[in-house]
């Protein structure tokens, strides 16, 4: 694999363009940038839709809808001293009345409601395992003789729409980068073709001398190979400034959706390997290319 970038004083000569001066190699940098974003986008996705996902999937949530305050109030207590006692709770939060308030104030606004409309009380719940249908029937099972109002549900799906969207959003980034993989496949073709037109002459006197079509392909494999690799990792430290900046940005948002926008360990060894892709599709496509070339000149 070395050998490929180890370019003779005479194959210089045959290919006399130099490192970045041609247009190869500033092509491939723009495309491994725009991969390496998309790649960032789609792996931060994916983990922050696994990290929300696992972390509601062991919530739950019960609403006692009850018009009169008191009834309300003591069906609360008895429901929350309940599922204290089952080994499938871990933990049991009764949600304040006002903090209850200030998160349906978005919807309805801040007037008094409590006169008007009556609010559910909240207990906000974390079980031993995620909760599945059967650990959310027996929950039911367990309050229900407490409170013929009460209603268990599980977190995930309230915020199941934007996981959804996470979700959505994900496949697209990684649609996206397999689209850039075809155009910088393409790119290859339109350089290796322009290559070898260039160098047409020069291809007659190497197979009058003797010279193999292997030994052409050879030659320009390894130049493509060189250009890429340059242009990739040109690409990578681009893209790489520009993780970096975005994700300072999100870290100093504070929202908790937002903040698990991260890239983790893997993560970035999958960004850092897309250049090495890079140069192995644009060496492959030349490949190709050429070969399919000199047959037809022969």
């Amino acid at each position: 694999m070395l050998d490929l970038f180890v370019i003779p004083s005479a194959d210089r000569r045959l290919i006399p363009e130099g490192r970045l001066s041609g247009p190869m190699p500033w092509v491939i940098a723009i495309m491994i940038f725009l991969t390496v974003l998309a790649a960032a986008a789609g792996l931060a996705l994916a983990q922050a839709a696994g990290d929300v996902s696992d972390e509601l999937a062991s919530r739950a949530t019960v609403q006692i809808v009850e018009a009169n305050p008191d009834s309300k109030n003591r069906q609360t207590q008895d429901v929350a001293a309940r599922l204290r006692g089952l080994d499938l709770v871990q933990e049991v939060r009764v949600l304040p009345q006002q903090e209850v308030e200030e998160l349906i104030e978005p919807w309805i606004g801040s007037q008094e409601l409590s006169n008007d409309i009556p609010i559910p009380a909240l207990i906000d719940l974390k079980l031993t395992r995620p909760a599945a249908g059967p650990e959310l029937q027996s929950l039911r099972s367990a309050i229900s003789p407490l409170s013929t109002t009460a209603r268990v549900e599980p977190s995930s799906s309230y915020i199941a729409p934007v996981i959804t969207l996470i979700r959505s959003l994900q496949w697209t980034a990684f649609g996206l980068v397999a689209l850039l993989a075809i155009a910088t496949a393409a790119a290859v073709i339109i350089s290796a073709r322009s290559a070898l037109n260039t160098h047409r002459e020069t291809i007659d006197v190497i197979h009058l001398l003797g010279g193999t079509d292997r030994q052409i392909t050879r030659l320009f494999q390894r130049r493509i190979a060189l250009d890429a690799l340059l242009g990739g990792l040109l690409g990578l430290i681009a893209g790489t400034g520009i993780i970096w900046l975005i994700s300072s940005q999100l870290s100093a948002i504070g929202s908790g959706l937002v903040q698990s926008l991260g890239l983790s360990w893997y993560s970035w060894l999958i960004i850092a390997a897309v250049p090495i892709l890079g140069m192995f599709i644009a060496m492959m496509t030349a490949r190709s290319t050429v070969m399919r070339a000199l047959k037809k000149i022969l």
